[in-house]
Formats: C-alpha cells, sequence, structure tokens
C-alpha cells in the first residue's frame, strides 16, 4: 500500500502524489473500500481517487534516480517492437502506452521513430496516429525521468543524448 506524500505512476493518470487514504461517502459507492486520493503532478486542480485495491488500473513506485540513469543507459540495449502488420503494431503501442514499464515507452519511441526514418527515407510523411503513440510515450518517459532526476521535461531528451553517448550501459547489467 502506498502511503500518503509518496510519489507513484498511475497507468491512466501518470505521475502523482499520494494526497491521502481515505473512504468515499458517495451515494452507491461501498462505503467500507480504501482510496487513494491522488494529485497528478502534470495536471493542475485535478484530484483522482482510486481503489487501493484496484487490479484493473496499474501503479508503481516513481523510478529512483538510480533506476532512471541505469534505463538511460540501457536505452541502446531495448530492442523496438517488430510487426509488420499495422493493426497488431498498434495494439502493441496502446498496450505500451497504457502499462507503467519506462522499458516499454522507450520500445514505443525506438519503433516509431525507426518508423520515421524509414518513411522519410522514401518521400513519405509521418502518420497521425504514429505522431500520436510517439508524443505519448515521450511524455510519459521524459516526466518520469524528470521528475527522478529533478530536471525540467524540456531537458530530458538532451540529457538522454549525452549520458548515451558519454557512457553506455556496461554488458550484462540491465534497467528496471
Amino acid at each position: 500500500m502506498f502511503q500518503p506524500g509518496e510519489y507513484i505512476h498511475h497507468a491512466t493518470s501518470g505521475l502523482c502524489r499520494v494526497d491521502e487514504i481515505t473512504k468515499l461517502d458517495l451515494s452507491g459507492s461501498d462505503h467500507d473500500r480504501l482510496y487513494y486520493k491522488l494529485t497528478p503532478v502534470d495536471v493542475r486542480g485535478s484530484t483522482v481517487y482510486t481503489p487501493v485495491d484496484n487490479h484493473k488500473v496499474a501503479m508503481r513506485p516513481v523510478i529512483t534516480t538510480e533506476q532512471a540513469k541505469v534505463l538511460i543507459q540501457s536505452i541502446p540495449s531495448i530492442e523496438a517492437f517488430h510487426s509488420s502488420d499495422d493493426k497488431v503494431r498498434e495494439q502493441m503501442f496502446k498496450e505500451a502506452i497504457h502499462s507503467v514499464d519506462c522499458r516499454d515507452w522507450v520500445r514505443v519511441i525506438k519503433t516509431l521513430y525507426e518508423r520515421k526514418q524509414s518513411r522519410l527515407s522514401r518521400g513519405k510523411k509521418t502518420t497521425s496516429t504514429d505522431e500520436k503513440y510517439f508524443r505519448s510515450a515521450q511524455d510519459k518517459l521524459h516526466g518520469e525521468i524528470a521528475f527522478a532526476l529533478g530536471m525540467r521535461k524540456e531537458d530530458v531528451e538532451g540529457y538522454i543524448e549525452k549520458l548515451i553517448l558519454d557512457d553506455p550501459v556496461p554488458a550484462g547489467e540491465t534497467a528496471i
């Protein structure tokens, strides 16, 4: 169980602060059920209530500074998704975006970056669907890394590039 004051990643609401654990006094609700009262980090004035025992929406603690650095260093070794079927690939992206696994977000970004480069080399544009999934995965990944490292989200991409080029992850080590 998460405690008030902790920061978590909620699959649908993103980075959130646990404000309290409470019971809801709403008609039709189970008055004995405990809920997390969450405040999303990126959405000012928003509050989310989710059952403590919710098994439908994944939640986990935010990654640590060390986990963020190891994750970044392991990016070159994380494989992109491979599927020539557009519908299968889109389903993979949907599942990855709704997961709370940073490595899945990296896989989406890598897949769509490679796809974009391939399309551009053939004189084609990026599809709006590809762009949507790319931005979503990038936003989640950069938000989590920025939070873990205490930096601005806008600075994450340059930081990742510098860290990967300067200090790639040693063979045999893996990120979170």
